[in-house]
C-alpha cells in the first residue's frame, strides 16, 4: 500500500500563507450545505412523504436520532478530502487493494444511475402536474439542462448556483405551515420517542436511515472539498498542518448546517404528509409525484403548488450531486484528470462520465422498469455499499499514515463507529424483513 500523502493536488498551485481564513460565514458555507441539501432528493421527498402519511408523526424522532449519525460521517469524509488532497476512490486506490476499489466503484455506479432516473422521472412528472404536457420530454429536458449546467458553467459560478439552489427545500416549511400542523402533537413525537417493535416500522426506520445517510454523498462532499482546494489555491492539510485549525472548523460549521438543515427539512415533509394525507386517512404514497398530487384535494393549491416545485428544485440540485460523485469516483480510480473546476477540454473523461451517468439515468424513464422496485434495489446496493465503506472511512481516518498526525478525536471515532454500526443494523434489518 502506498502511505505516502498525497499532494498532487496542489502540487502546481501556489501556496497560501499560514493564517486564519477571514472569510465571511456565508461564503464558509459550501460542500456540506449543498452535500446535505442534495440529500433531500425527489426519491428522499418520497420517502419522507410516505412515512408521514402511513405513520403520522410517530417516527418524526427518527430524523432527529439521524442527524447526528448523518453529521459525523459526513465530517469525516470532508475531513478525508480536506487532509489527505483527494477523494474518497483515490484514498480506496492508493491504499486499499483493487478489486476493493472496483466493487465499490461499479456498486456506486448502479445505486447512482437509478437514483438519477427516478429523480429526474420525479422532475418530468412534478413539472407535468403544475403546467400539464409531456412529461417523458420533460424528463429529458432537465437531464440535458443539469448536464450542461455541470459541465459548461465555471465551477465558481456553478458552486454559487448549487449553494443558492438549497434555497428551494424551504418550500417544505411553508408547506408544513399551510398544512396547519399541531405544532405541539408533532414537537412532542420529535422529542419524545414512541417506539413500536413491530415489522413497519421498522422498515420505515431503514428506509429513513438508507435515504439520510448515503454513499454518493461521501464522495461527492470529499471530492467537493479537493475542489475548494483548488479553487483557493492552497495545500491539503497534510502538508500544511498549520492551517488545520480554521479548516477543520470551517468544515465542521458547513457539514452540521448543511445536515441540520437536510434533516429540518426531512422533518417538515414528515409534518406536512402527517397533517394533511395521513390525517385524511391517505397512507399509500410511493413517489414523489403522488405525494404533491395527493396533497391539492386535502390542502389546496397553494401546498401543491410549493410541494411540485420542490420537487423540480431539489431535483436541480440533486441530479448534478449524484452525478458528479460517480465522475469523481470513477476518475480517481483510472487516474484520470477530475475536477469541476477544470474546463471540458481539460478532464474530457471526467465530463464525459457526468453526461453519460446523466443520460442513463433519463434512459431508464423510456424502459419498461417499475420505478418503485427500482428504487428497491437502489436502496438494497446502498445499503450493501454504505456500512462497509463507511468502515473503511472511518480506517481511513484514523490512520496515520494516511492522515498524519490530524486523524480523527475519540469524539469523532465514537460517533463514526456508532453510524457505521448503525447503517450496518439497518442494512441486516432491510434483508431479514424483505
Amino acid at each position: 500500500m502506498d502511505a505516502t500523502p498525497n499532494i498532487d493536488a496542489a502540487a502546481d498551485q501556489p501556496a497560501e500563507p499560514d493564517q486564519p481564513d477571514k472569510r465571511s460565514f456565508l461564503a464558509m458555507l459550501g460542500p456540506g450545505l449543498v452535500t446535505g441539501a442534495a440529500d433531500d432528493d425527489p426519491s428522499g421527498i418520497a420517502t419522507y412523504s410516505q412515512v408521514g402519511a402511513q405513520f403520522g408523526y410517530g417516527l418524526s424522532w427518527t430524523l432527529l436520532f439521524s442527524f447526528p449519525l448523518m453529521a459525523v460521517i459526513q465530517s469525516v469524509s470532508a475531513r478525508i478530502g480536506c487532509v489527505t488532497g483527494c477523494g474518497i476512490a483515490q484514498n480506496l486506490r492508493r491504499h486499499y487493494p483493487a478489486p476493493l476499489l472496483w466493487v465499490v466503484v461499479s456498486l456506486l455506479i448502479v445505486a447512482n444511475v437509478v437514483n438519477l432516473g427516478a429523480d429526474l422521472g420525479a422532475m418530468g412528472a412534478a413539472l407535468h402536474l403544475l403546467v400539464g404536457g409531456p412529461e417523458l420530454a420533460y424528463t429529458m429536458l432537465f437531464g440535458l439542462a443539469c448536464a450542461l449546467l455541470e459541465i459548461l458553467v465555471s465551477y465558481n459560478r456553478y458552486a454559487g448556483i448549487l449553494k443558492w439552489t438549497t434555497l428551494s427545500l424551504f418550500a417544505y416549511v411553508a408547506v408544513a405551515f399551510a398544512a396547519g400542523v399541531p405544532w405541539g402533537t408533532a414537537l412532542y413525537h420529535t422529542f419524545v420517542p414512541q417506539i413500536v417493535l413491530d415489522g413497519q416500522h421498522a422498515m420505515a426506520i431503514v428506509a429513513i436511515l438508507g435515504t439520510t445517510i448515503s454513499p454518493y454523498l461521501f464522495f461527492w462532499q470529499a471530492g467537493q472539498e479537493v475542489e475548494e482546494q483548488r479553487r483557493r489555491h492552497v495545500k491539503p492539510l497534510c502538508v500544511a498542518p498549520r492551517q488545520a485549525g480554521d479548516e477543520l472548523a470551517r468544515i465542521r460549521t458547513d457539514t452540521i448546517l448543511g445536515m441540520g438543515v437536510s434533516n429540518l427539512i426531512a422533518l417538515f415533509i414528515v409534518f406536512a404528509a402527517a397533517a394533511t394525507l395521513n390525517a385524511k386517512g391517505v397512507t399509500d404514497i410511493q413517489t414523489s409525484a403522488q405525494a404533491a398530487e395527493a396533497l391539492r384535494p386535502v390542502a389546496g393549491d397553494a401546498a401543491f403548488f410549493l410541494f411540485a416545485a420542490g420537487i423540480v428544485g431539489t431535483g436541480m440540485l440533486a441530479v448534478p450531486v449524484l452525478a458528479g460523485s460517480v465522475a469523481y469516483a470513477v476518475s480517481e480510480m483510472f487516474r484520470w484528470k477530475e475536477g469541476l473546476n477544470r474546463r471540458p477540454r481539460q478532464a474530457k473523461a471526467f465530463y464525459a462520465v457526468i453526461a453519460a451517468t446523466t443520460l442513463a439515468g433519463v434512459g431508464l424513464n423510456f424502459m419498461s422498469v417499475d420505478p418503485i422496485k427500482a428504487l428497491y434495489w437502489s436502496a438494497v446496493v446502498n445499503g450493501v455499499l454504505a456500512a462497509p465503506l463507511m468502515a473503511i472511512m472511518m480506517l481511513i481516518a484514523v490512520n496515520r499514515q494516511i492522515m498524519g498526525r490530524l486523524t480523527l478525536s475519540p469524539a469523532m471515532i465514537m460517533g463514526g463507529w456508532m453510524a457505521t454500526i448503525a447503517m450496518a443494523a439497518a442494512t441486516v434489518a432491510f434483508a431479514v424483513a424483505d
